[in-house]
């Protein structure tokens, strides 16, 4: 068997993976990723985060101009839909950026190995290719090995009628009714998708509410956002099974008639990929959930093993994952990194977006904090009137005597990208009266979260 020896090898070339993998290359460290895809990036780059995001642009702007432009003085006769021409697209963007890491790994001078990576022993990865199997050597490992769609019993997937996202990104025709199953990030997502391309989308969740771990007060304020936007909701669902009978698909709900439709979306969540990996060879045992127990330095109960990501218990999101990979690899060779846990903001690119960082009114209510609340509405902020997304709200939660911003929570316009200055705000401790303070441009959508700051003490100006 072939033998290779690096400092250090990385299994999984997704956000956490690639990213770990340069910046220990720029530490110093001779550096292996080790990917099963031939593409790099990981789920998020290849069927997820970029894909998603690159449909749900092109069908904001279909919709947009079928449906809103006409309030601007913009007449739009005779709009098509071009679903051929839009999946282009997205997949061209998809391939641009992961010929892009390909490129930043051989400028980092990072060698990639195409194939199945597991754990033989300590310091030692075997790497199943296709002409045969190869043996890396190495100080340091790390699993970056992401996760992959659950599914519930009684449904089967087939990787078509009946799908996950990984379908959903792609079907051929639009749906004439889609029927997703998840109320959460993902599900709410991919049927926004679909349903402004024109196919009638039911919503089948088991809880008694959408977006599960989101503060309430945003989380009802976008089902009803979402519920004028056509989205139809089954709340308190339970899915007992999902089939295809004479060429129709068929939900099964505990106690309420069956749903047929063309396809069904299962976007239940996702379970780490932590299988196969030979973990049993150096007594790395998973959670019940299949994540990796690690300390608080990533590092594994086998000397020399680390895990982030997905592979890990916490939130899994991408940046979180890229995060965990720069503070990994930087404590392995400076002995310091860290991963400040209360300022990872969590968005949804639904329309209006949903931005989220720090802690939810109910979590503070569950720990007993005393805190204040600032709300301020996108229809009085003079940016969001021109533009004509009047929809949302910003708030922020402050503890009711330091001041310090402990939550901040945003339904609106480019949520996404404001939520980012409160996450900044939260990693350095900021008060609402620092955010108040802070002179914002105008007129821009981000006036709306100086007022929300500026409500917390009961002063907001242009409400």
């Amino acid at each position: 068997m072939q033998q290779q020896e690096h400092d250090l090898v990385v299994i999984g070339a997704g956000p956490g993976g690639y990213v770990a993998a340069i910046r220990a290359a720029q530490l110093g460290l001779n550096t292996a990723c080790v990917e099963l895809e031939p593409a790099l990036g990981g789920t998020c780059l290849r069927i997820g985060c970029i894909p998603s995001k690159a449909l749900l642009e092109a069908s904001a702007k279909y919709l947009e101009a079928r449906e809103k432009l006409g309030a601007f003085g913009i007449d739009c006769p005779g709009v098509k839909l071009n679903l051929p021409a839009m999946m282009q697209r997205k997949t061209q963007a998809v391939m641009m950026l992961t010929k892009g890491i390909e490129a930043l790994f051989k400028k980092n001078k990072v060698t990639r190995y195409l194939g199945r990576g597991r754990l033989q022993e300590p310091g030692k990865v075997v790497v199943e290719q296709a002409n045969g199997a190869l043996e890396l050597k190495a100080r340091h490992i790390i699993f970056a090995t992401g996760s992959q769609a659950s599914s519930l019993p009684g449904v089967t997937l087939d990787g078509d009628r009946i799908g996950t996202s990984t379908e959903a990104l792609s079907y051929p025709e639009v749906p004439q009714h889609l029927v997703v199953i998840g109320a959460g990030y993902i599900g709410l997502e991919l049927g926004s998708v679909w349903r402004r391309l024109g196919a009638k989308v039911t919503v089948v969740e088991y809880l008694d509410r959408i977006l599960f771990g989101m503060d309430n007060e945003v989380a009802s304020e976008a089902k009803k956002i979402f519920e004028k936007q056509g989205l139809n909701f089954r709340l308190s669902a339970k899915v007992t099974g999902a089939r295809v009978t004479d060429g129709q698909c068929v939900v099964e709900c505990e106690g309420a008639e069956p749903i047929q439709c063309d396809r069904v979306l299962m976007a239940v969540g996702r379970k780490p990929n932590t299988a196969q990996l030979g973990l049993e060879n150096l007594g790395i045992t998973p959670d019940k959930r299949g994540c990796i127990p690690v300390n608080s330095h990533f590092a594994t109960s086998a000397a020399g093993i680390y895990a982030i990501g997905d592979a890990i218990p916490g939130p899994m999101l991408a940046h979180k994952a890229e995060e965990e990979g720069v503070a990994c690899v930087e404590h392995i060779v400076t002995g310091q990194g860290h991963v400040n846990y209360d300022a990872i903001p969590g968005v949804a690119y639904t329309d209006p977006e949903i931005g989220s960082v720090g802690k939810t009114e109910e979590q503070l209510r569950d720990a007993g904090v005393d805190f204040k609340k600032g709300l301020f509405p996108f229809r009085a902020n003079g940016r969001a009137r021109t533009v004509g997304h009047l929809d949302g709200f910003a708030k922020v939660l402050a503890d009711a005597k330091t001041d310090r911003v402990l939550g901040v929570h945003i339904i609106g316009a480019h949520a996404g990208d404001l939520i980012n200055e409160a996450a900044v705000a939260i990693s350095f401790g900021a008060s609402s009266e620092d955010l108040a303070r802070a002179c914002h441009a105008h007129p821009t959508l981000g006036e709306a979260l100086k007022e929300a700051a500026m409500a917390v003490s009961g002063r907001a100006i242009h409400f």
